[in-house]
């Protein structure tokens, strides 16, 4: 598990011209030798200097909107206002035109903690996607279950501002301590 996340950290931090390369030997002390490509580019300096806050916010961003419950590859559309997000091709978002959620956070604190909120009108087809970080799993109680880490404090019209018109991103969100965030990223799907 701690190798699937620091891949999902290097992917969301490093532009795809950079990678981290790292060994590490497994219970029968054979080497294994690993290398993890970037692909986002949200903090493409952290290899040559310490994460801002800022830096820190989108990364984690970024590794929440990518969890799943099931540990399944979904394919999503990424957006929100850091420049490597803030413009997706045309062919993107006709592909990805419903909003899942938005996510938001900070990882690397403590006491790590994600924030999440859903589109209610396109909840059950995240959930169909196996996407269910933003909307949760109904329980048989009739609350909802949460992705470990992950809280979800409501809807995404609630608690963000609105949809960017052209490319359809949640400018900030606010947890439900009242604190705001313009690190969010929002996410769609096909």
């Amino acid at each position: 598990m701690s190798r699937q996340l620091l891949q999902y950290i290097v992917s969301c931090a490093l532009s795809p011209s950079q990678s981290l390369r790292f060994s590490w030997r497994d219970e029968l002390d054979e080497p294994h030798d690993e290398v993890y490509w970037g692909h986002l580019g949200l903090a493409p300096g952290w290899s040559d200097e310490p994460l801002s806050a800022s830096r820190r916010q989108w990364v984690s961003a970024c590794v929440a909107s990518r969890a799943n419950r099931a540990g399944v590859s979904v394919m999503i559309s990424s957006r929100g206002t850091h420049q490597a997000l803030r413009y997706p091709d045309r062919s993107e978002v006709a592909s990805f035109p419903r909003e899942e959620g938005a996510f938001w956070g900070d990882l690397f604190t403590s006491a790590p903690r994600f924030y999440a909120c859903y589109n209610e009108s396109n909840a059950d087809r995240s959930r169909d996607h196996s996407r269910d970080c933003a909307t949760g799993l109904p329980d048989p109680e009739g609350g909802v279950r949460e992705c470990p880490n992950i809280h979800i404090v409501g809807s995404c019209d609630l608690v963000c501002g609105p949809l960017h018109a052209a490319s359809g991103y949640r400018p900030s969100c606010t947890n439900d301590r009242g604190e705001s965030s313009s690190a969010v990223i929002t996410t769609f799907l096909p």
